[in-house]
């Protein structure tokens, strides 16, 4: 969400330049009409995005975003699966948005069948105005699931405005706690849902420069967790941002004691980037 505007190749160019070392892509809209980028194995987009990921020494971490609706058709995201997989993404986020729990669990668990024959996780994040709405209830949904590559993700933003608090992620295994999105934000908690999404989607903070416990978050991730930085913002165009987002995560985990090394961030520093 930081730069949606902005294509895979663009995408990936921009985010290297600034010292990312990966990238997430839309491949599948996360509402009707939404902005994604389709990803198809074999096509002259896909070779060309494999070759931009390697000359600038970005890698794909995630593709998303899959909400588990009543009546999904699992099977059918399986080229999108494969595509993902082909360009060396780890996992899939995903979203529950069926109020039956028992069909939501078992949708969860075969699209986690689905993912683990291209080698992915598939990370369910939460959000308040969701079904799947709390860390307890994202964490019930995986180990009910009971699969090996299912796993929650947690965003800074949709942690707090759900309520939640870093020292709730201790009671998480590390096997189903394995990502997390940071972003910084006010204090003050949306009123509405409708309020809560609009914030999510344009009224952000750059992270470390707002009143959401990030240094308190980082150290209750396990070591390995993967990092990202989701930051849409009004006033900035996709570049800027993406820029601004960089250099306000590095200066948030340089501050930090006892985070998730280099190796385990989507932000770690890099040797001098080339011009633009």
């Amino acid at each position: 969400m930081t730069a949606l505007d902005l294509s895979p190749p663009e995408l990936a160019k921009a985010a290297g330049r600034v010292g990312f070392a990966a990238i997430g892509l839309r491949a599948h809209p996360a509402m009707a009409g939404g902005v994604a980028y389709p990803l198809r194995t074999g096509s002259r987009a896909q070779r060309q995005l494999r070759t931009i990921l390697a000359s600038e020494g970005v890698r794909l971490n995630e593709i998303e975003f899959i909400q588990l609706t009543p009546g999904l058709d699992v099977a059918s995201f399986a080229p999108m699966l494969e595509a993902g997989a082909e360009l060396g993404a780890a996992a899939v986020t995903v979203s529950g948005d069926d109020a039956d729990r028992a069909r939501l669990t078992a949708s969860f668990g075969a699209l986690c069948d689905l993912a683990g024959r291209f080698g992915l996780r598939v990370d369910l994040e939460f959000m308040r105005w969701r079904v799947v709405g709390t860390l307890a209830q994202a964490e019930a949904i995986v180990r009910q699931a009971g699969r090996p590559n299912g796993a929650v993700l947690v965003d800074a933003l949709h942690l707090s405005r759900s309520g939640g608090a870093p020292r709730d992620l201790a009671a998480l295994p590390g096997q189903v706690l394995r990502a997390a999105q940071l972003c910084d934000a006010g204090a003050a908690q949306p009123v509405t849902d409708a309020d809560a999404i609009a914030e999510a989607r344009e009224g952000r903070l750059p992270p470390g420069e707002g009143a959401l416990p990030l240094a308190a978050l980082l150290r209750a991730l396990p070591p390995d967790a993967a990092l990202s930085v989701e930051l849409p913002m009004r006033g900035l165009d996709a570049r800027s941002r993406i820029a601004r987002a960089y250099v306000a995560t590095r200066r948030l985990l340089d501050g930090t004691a006892a985070v998730p090394g280099p190796a385990a961030c989507n932000a770690p520093s890099r040797p001098q980037h080339r011009d633009p």
